[in-house]
């Protein structure tokens, strides 16, 4: 397990602002409660009892952040999952699916009903169920990665 404090020191402020500021921008809704400190707000969402993660901007996108509850399931450290391809997090068979999400969602901005199958480091598959996926976008709505949080999942 990591600590939030590696997580604030590893995700900047920024960053961490955009993704949860997009969150809004394209659902409407709040990941976490919009009156905390930006500090908090960083806190609160890596500690938070669902799964989030996102990736950056390369052409084979790298996951640049993923919270505590993800980095369990997914059953790997910070270090780790900050290296790992986020095509990986999804098995060779799947790996066409994954892309036609990430299509629909750089063209919509948002999906909020994505169900699929993702496997862990450990071999482990578990199932998505009704996640939404968003673009990040900064204080000037340039693009900067996808994000994805899941409230349910299910081990295979």
């Amino acid at each position: 397990m990591i600590s939030e404090n590696h997580s604030e020191k590893t995700f900047p402020l920024p960053q961490m602002n955009w993704l949860i500021s997009s969150f809004h921008h394209w659902t409407g809704r709040h990941l976490i409660d919009p009156k905390l400190s930006a500090e908090s707000r960083a806190r609160a969402l890596f500690t938070a009892p669902f799964g989030v993660v996102a990736h950056n901007t390369d052409n084979d996108p790298i996951f640049n952040y993923g919270n505590q509850t993800a980095l369990e399931l997914f059953e790997i450290d910070w270090s780790t999952f900050t290296r790992l391809p986020s095509r990986q997090s999804a098995e060779p068979v799947n790996r066409q699916e994954r892309d036609e999400l990430m299509s629909r969602v750089t063209q919509q901005g948002y999906i909020d009903d994505y169900r699929g199958v993702r496997i862990s480091s450990r071999g482990n598959r578990f199932m998505l169920e009704d996640a939404i996926v968003w673009n990040i976008i900064d204080d000037k709505a340039d693009y900067r990665g996808q994000a994805a949080v899941f409230y349910e999942w299910s081990m295979l």
